[in-house]
């Protein structure tokens, strides 16, 4: 089975789906090369303007996939995971998540390197890497621009998921719709996007990234750092050895 779906929605549209929902999308070497693959090519493509992004089954996307997850891929899946969320959100096409059930640590990063984001109504949204002994380095990135240091600090520290409303509230997504709505309210959100001039909106979104005293790919260089510190350390090895055992982490003091 293909872990990722590609449909030509119209010669502008692009939807692609995360495609292990037996895992409920979380992520492995494998997935995330094809994701880059994609929209490289779909970037690529002279008429093409918008991509909305969508996870199969009962969750967008969960993270990493810690089954998969060994000392010796480490710094390959991190490496990847970086370049992933550079790809989505330096592409010069207009991206849409359409989010449902639940985007956690990689997945909501994913979720925040978008451009727009509308999410299911019970969608649970979190960033939990600090309870498998990891630093949430590479989505801060993004919610450091998104939802205030106070938000971050409660995300991050306190790594509670919260629902699609409070993170309506917090800027970290734009829309909370039912479930059967969400496809349509992605699609409402492009047909707006496709009334604007395609060179105009690719020089703005790039003149956004300016605004911000360091760029998304120093930013990135910078928590790519801090997390693969955390990741080889005995923290990481017992968190996520707890979270495949299915027991509570024993952290030593």
């Amino acid at each position: 089975m293909p872990v990722l779906l590609i449909e030509k929605q119209t010669p502008q549209i692009t939807v692609v789906t995360l495609n292990r929902p037996e895992r409920r999308n979380a992520l492995t070497i494998e997935l995330l090369t094809e994701l880059v693959a994609a929209i490289r090519l779909a970037s690529d493509e002279p008429n093409e303007r918008i991509i909305i992004l969508r996870g199969a089954g009962a969750a967008f996307c969960t993270g990493m996939d810690l089954k998969a997850a060994t000392p010796q891929n480490a710094h390959a899946m991190a490496e990847l995971v970086a370049k992933t969320l550079l790809t989505v959100s330096q592409t010069r096409l207009i991206t849409i998540a359409a989010v449902h059930g639940a985007a956690v640590a990689g997945g909501a990063g994913i979720m925040s390197a978008c451009d727009f984001v509308v999410a299911a109504e019970r969608t649970k949204i979190g960033y939990p890497e600090v309870r498998r002994g990891l630093v949430p380095g590479l989505v801060m990135t993004f919610l450091r621009r998104q939802v205030g240091e106070r938000n971050m600090r409660e995300l991050l520290l306190g790594s509670e998921l919260i629902n699609a409303e409070r993170a309506r509230e917090i800027g970290l997504i734009n829309r909370v719709v039912v479930q059967e709505d969400l496809m349509s309210e992605a699609q409402k959100f492009a047909d707006s996007v496709l009334q604007g001039a395609p060179g105009a909106l690719a020089q703005t979104k790039h003149f956004i990234e300016e605004l911000w005293r360091r760029s998304v790919k120093e930013d990135i260089d910078l928590a790519f750092k801090h997390h693969m510190e955390a990741r080889e350390s005995s923290e990481a090895r017992e968190g996520i050895a707890a979270f495949n055992e299915k027991r509570p982490p024993n952290w030593v003091v």
